[in-house]
């Protein structure tokens, strides 16, 4: 949020910045569907007592026909002069329609803080005050006259958009209302005295403590809660967050933003980015002689090996105890804070053009075979790569039974997201039940090598494959590898045979199929949630790229085996078929139309103002394309429920599914997007941002979205 200025608030008219923002278009959608949706053993005599598991923490790895409304960065081509002209009209009063309902809100509140200012002041005179008269004018200063120049506004504005026609004016009330805005010039500068002489009056003071603490703020006219309790601290910020947000929306269209600015922005998403990557959830177990035991959680089952075999190496040397006191103890773990600080990839980068280290796009791995093991065993890979200097699991291979050189010539399609280095771990399977972890109840799998290499930009930007070999522990697994760049990854390509479903427009689909989901969705979804939902990392890990893309051709060609197909198939495959779906659409699920109105609306600051607009989107968007999302949400969120089984929470799935259901087509992308530090770290963070804000919102019914009228607000 930009800091307010106190200096000349901007005497602009607040219409014509908002409707420079803005214009109203239509989506004309035709189709139809008939189709209803469906602690250590006793005896344990040294440290440590380790628990491990090759099981990875997710990281951060209806408009009916003939058309509807919504909201559009550009009017749509080919209307007339005459409908825009009114569609036009129509969105400047839900606008403002929208901005009358956040100033009746904002006019209810003023009033609840001048409410016990009277009685107070009555008090004030007597020979038992409240409160002295100096305290109360301290307290709410400009307060009467800021609602009095609010109150004046709001009802100058309500009868003009109640009687809505194209020959009503207001731009002369914004005018008005911004010469006044000078008053809170002198608000801001008592904020600070005014919050302390509140505070220490309710200290002071038990009748103004209780008066301050439960202060009653009526609801608006169309609300089922008549009053609301808030607390007259919180009630004394409502100017300064007003004014704030108004000079925002002031300043809205002006492109004249610095480039420190941005930067600072790219940089404040970068961060974000790291809290949701930096979520260790790998259980790491030790005990001492004493019996205490410690738990640490790591992001990477590689970490947890390293750590295992730093421990047992140490166990080997004849080390003598020591104590350390709380002040050494504290020096040595702020040296390993500041040692780790050191070796990570750093989360921002010094380049002028802000261009994060590693590579972006899609890597694609083949594992092929692994020698050098003494006897057979049951064999299976995965495959780590960093994200912004955290490391998490994308693949794992098939296990390979009883075999001493096991050749799985398996491939996937790895995202990466600022990659550096590509990690292989050799597990022996394990099926005995007795051994499991007792902090996450699974069986553990023993690991028998691992090895990373580095991603080198001029051995992997190739259009050939590049074969290698990882040797760990005497064991040599042979792989190779491909990069497609993130210009060639971001691209949605519409397909040349439109009678199948990858690439295909998804109203097209619904139509020709005579259903409200594409079946394709409705069948990866059942078959996900019949025995996939607690499969760990389902849709982080990738399938084999070869048994996706089967699934995509009998798919495409309607096969009539396509059920037994996808019951014998393995689960990972069918989760990267769905994603393959969404993310081949030749436009996002969520409509290129409305990107940049998601983009805005994910980043308002009023929670009120963001649910208007959030909501209002999904009503916008067309009949396939809502009900398609509504059903895929739902699914989402029953697999977050699995969460301590699958180790999938919305934040990870939001991340997975974000950028693939926002991410505009190859048009639209040029406008959006300039660098990669831009792509993911600004864009893809947004992305994520407004699946996850859908995935923790409550249920949202289809029939409701379209029975409610809701207003797309600006107020930011």
């Amino acid at each position: 949020m930009e800091p307010l200025s106190h200096r000349g608030l901007p005497r602009l008219s607040w219409i014509d910045t908002l409707y420079s923002n803005f214009s109203y278009g239509t989506d004309e959608y035709d189709g139809e569907g008939n189709e209803e949706q469906k602690g250590p053993p006793e005896g344990s005599e040294t440290m440590p007592y380790i628990d491990e598991s090759p099981t990875m923490s997710p990281q951060l790895s209806a408009r009916s026909q003939g058309g509807g409304d919504g909201v559009s960065p550009t009017p749509p081509e080919g209307l007339a002069p005459g409908v825009e002209a009114g569609k036009g009209l129509e969105m400047r009063k839900l606008v403002l329609s929208g901005f009358l309902a956040s100033e009746e809100i904002y006019i209810n509140q003023l009033e609840a803080l001048l409410l016990p200012m009277k009685p107070l002041k009555a008090t004030a005179t007597t020979s038992q005050p409240v409160l002295t008269i100096q305290q109360i004018e301290t307290i709410f200063y400009k307060i009467q006259d800021i609602y009095e120049i609010h109150k004046e506004f709001y009802d100058n504005l309500c009868p003009k958009v109640q009687q809505w026609d194209s020959q009503v004016t207001m731009g002369h009330l914004f005018q008005k209302l911004a010469s006044q805005l000078g008053v809170y010039k002198a608000f801001v500068d008592n904020y600070k005295v005014a919050l302390e002489t509140a505070e220490k009056c309710s200290q002071s003071n038990n009748q103004f403590q209780k008066i301050s603490e439960e202060l009653k703020v009526k609801g608006p006219k169309d609300s089922k809660d008549s009053h609301t309790s808030v607390t007259m601290e919180a009630l004394l910020y409502k100017p300064i967050d007003r004014v704030t947000r108004s000079t925002l929306v002031l300043h809205k269209a002006n492109k004249g933003q610095s480039r420190a600015i941005e930067r600072l922005k790219k940089k404040m998403f970068e961060n974000e980015f790291l809290l949701l990557l930096n979520s260790p959830t790998i259980p790491f177990r030790i005990h001492n002689r004493n019996g205490k035991s410690y738990l640490f959680l790591l992001s990477s089952d590689y970490e947890r090996s390293e750590w295992r075999e730093a421990i047992q190496k140490l166990q080997k040397k004849d080390l003598q105890a020591f104590v350390l006191s709380s002040v050494e103890l504290q020096v040595l773990t702020g040296s390993c804070f500041k040692l780790r600080t050191v070796h990570n990839i750093p989360v921002t980068s010094n380049k002028d053009d802000d261009e994060s280290p590693g590579l972006y796009g899609f890597l694609h791995v083949i594992v092929h075979s692994a020698k050098g093991f003494k006897q057979s065993a049951n064999l299976y890979c995965t495959l780590e790569v960093d994200s912004f200097g955290y490391f998490v699991s994308k693949a794992k291979t098939r296990v390979f039974r009883d075999t001493a050189e096991p050749k799985w010539d398996e491939e996937f399609e790895i995202e990466l997201e600022g990659s550096q280095s590509l990690r292989i771990l050799c597990y022996e399977k394990c099926y005995d039940k007795t051994k499991v972890n007792k902090d996450n109840n699974e069986i553990v799998d023993k690991i028998m090598g691992k090895g990373q290499i580095q991603l080198d930009p001029q051995t992997v930007e190739t259009k050939n494959w590049h074969t290698d070999v990882i040797e760990m522990n005497g064991i040599k697994v042979e792989f190779s590898m491909k990069f497609t760049s993130r210009d060639m990854s971001l691209k949605r390509t519409p397909s040349k045979k439109q009678t199948g479903v990858f690439g295909v427009k998804i109203s097209v689909v619904t139509k020709r199929e005579r259903s409200k989901v594409p079946y394709i969705v409705r069948q990866c979804v059942e078959e996900v949630e019949k025995r996939g939902i607690e499969e760990v990392g389902i849709y982080r890990i990738s399938g084999v790229a070869t048994d996706i893309q089967a699934l995509k051709a009998v798919f495409d060609a309607n096969n009539k085996d396509i059920l037994l197909m996808l019951s014998d198939m393995d689960i990972n495959a069918i989760a990267g078929t769905l994603k393959l779906y969404f993310r081949e659409l030749p436009e996002p699920l969520l409509t290129d139309r409305l990107y940049p109105a998601f983009m805005e609306g994910i980043a308002l600051s009023d929670p009120a103002a963001k649910e208007n607009c959030m909501m209002h989107l999904l009503r916008s968007l067309p009949d396939p394309n809502l009900i398609t999302f509504l059903f895929l949400l739902e699914h989402l969120k029953r697999v977050a429920e699995k969460e301590p089984i699958n180790k999938m929470s919305l934040h990870n799935l939001a991340t997975v599914f974000g950028p693939t259901l926002l991410r505009p087509s190859e048009v639209e992308s040029k406008a959006h997007v300039t660098s990669a530090a831009d792509i993911w770290s600004h864009d893809v963070m947004a992305q994520v941002q407004v699946l996850l804000y859908y995935l923790q919102h409550p249920p949202i019914s289809f029939a409701e979205l379209k029975r409610n009228t809701l207003y797309f607000s600006t107020d930011v």
